[in-house]
């Protein structure tokens, strides 16, 4: 991907003239300082980030869960991301011409696309996880060994859909542009890391392609897996109960959670929306609409860099959704740098969990006259008994399980 973004970012100086020559820097030091700062910023936060998260889920055996290791894929993919992508796109935003060589140009290319890949289809597999665990609750849950396979399968889809750029990547010799390097007007020829497809037909065509199964089929599932998961916890209702002060107050923390969960969801599509968007029209203008020269350095030299700075935003971003908002992370976290909590706090977030987790079941209180709510929806009843059927706890045990499960994502 971010090959055939070079290509389409390149100034396209050529005149009628024999030799044209170009700056050495396409900004003006203070937009390049700005161009700097902004991806040095997420660029920091992508490792930082992503790199805690892996931490994490390696160092503890506990955190390896299915959702775990799709979130680890995810800051694997984007750590590759962030190594790969955001330096040379940098560089080659604030110069002019490829300096890095035909090897850096195809290994960078093919890393680029991949790891964009892989990060893409890992968001897809996290929300089909999602969407499994909430709107079919009985389904079988992903195994280990499942995850691990779909792990695989992503790569390899990525590496494949990423073959044809890898192939075509070539760096190409100007030989009518030279690049003015210092006021003392020494020159250097003008190359460029692009893909050379044999017509712009084939090249529109694969551009099509990338468009379609990176950024317009993902989308799509993921907003309709999403909007299906917030429209089942919507619906999901807490059955009528009368009980202590304590119980309804777990009652009105379930409701609080179903509503984060739902406007976390909003959040995470719309961020993948959001950053994505710009750079694939960028992409698709650039093989299909006429742009005059003007207007094709303008968007090339301008506003490619923008485009390419929210796209990768998501990759820094990633983490915080998916890591540092889930409760499990917070505590891996804790337990990694030795963080030790005190046991009240240990004591009252593990009551907490488990009103959480049962206050929902649909007791009789009225034929019950002290019951204690304990953990794994069993009901211990002293001088009355637990007249709700077992099919029911077992139903609201799981969508309760599954909500605690997303919310904590």
């Amino acid at each position: 991907q971010g090959s055939s973004q070079n290509l389409s970012r390149c100034e396209n100086p050529l005149t009628n003239q024999d030799i044209t020559y170009v700056d050495f820097y396409l900004h003006k030091p203070s937009v390049v300082a700005v161009f700097t700062v902004s991806y040095l910023l997420i660029f920091v936060v992508c490792m930082v980030g992503n790199g805690v998260v892996c931490f994490i889920v390696l160092r503890s055996k506990n955190m390896r869960t299915v959702t775990n290791l799709f979130i680890l894929n995810l800051a694997i993919s984007d750590l590759l991301v962030g190594i790969f992508c955001m330096p040379t796109t940098l560089v080659d935003n604030i110069i002019t011409g490829w300096p890095f060589g035909s090897i850096v140009c195809k290994l960078s290319g093919m890393v680029q696309g991949i790891s964009v890949s892989a990060s893409v289809f890992t968001l897809v597999a996290i929300a089909v996880d999602r969407f499994r665990c909430i709107v079919y609750p009985f389904k079988q849950k992903l195994t280990i060994a499942t995850s691990k396979l779909i792990i695989v399968i992503i790569w390899v889809l990525a590496v494949s859909i990423m073959c044809p750029s890898g192939v075509m990547l070539q760096v190409t010799k100007e030989q009518r542009v030279r690049i003015v390097l210092s006021r003392n007007n020494d020159t250097r020829p003008f190359y460029w890391c692009r893909e050379n497809w044999p017509n712009q037909e084939m090249r529109k065509v694969y551009t099509t392609v990338l468009f379609a199964n990176i950024y317009l089929a993902p989308l799509s599932l993921i907003v309709i897996m999403y909007a299906r998961i917030g429209v089942t916890l919507f619906k999901t209702t807490i059955p009528p109960m009368r009980g202590s002060g304590i119980v309804m107050e777990g009652r009105q923390m379930i409701s609080r959670k179903k509503k984060r969960v739902i406007m976390m969801l909003l959040i995470v599509a719309l961020l993948f929306i959001l950053s994505w968007l710009p750079l694939w029209t960028l992409m698709m203008l650039s093989d299909y609409a006429s742009l005059t020269e003007h207007q094709y350095r303008v968007i090339n030299i301008y506003v490619y860099p923008l485009a390419h700075w929210l796209a990768f935003f998501n990759s820094s971003v990633n983490p915080i959704i998916y890591g540092f908002f889930n409760e499990n992370f917070r505590r891996g976290f804790q337990a990694a740098f030795k963080f030790q909590l005190c046991s009240v706090d240990i004591a009252q977030r593990t009551f907490s969990h488990r009103i959480r987790g049962n206050a929902v079941l649909p007791v009789q209180p009225a034929e019950i006259s002290r019951s204690v709510l304990v953990g794994n929806g069993k009901c211990s009843c002293q001088d009355g008994g637990c007249l709700a059927s077992r099919g029911d706890i077992k139903e609201q045990d799981l969508i309760m399980e599954d909500l605690e499960k997303v919310s904590q994502i």
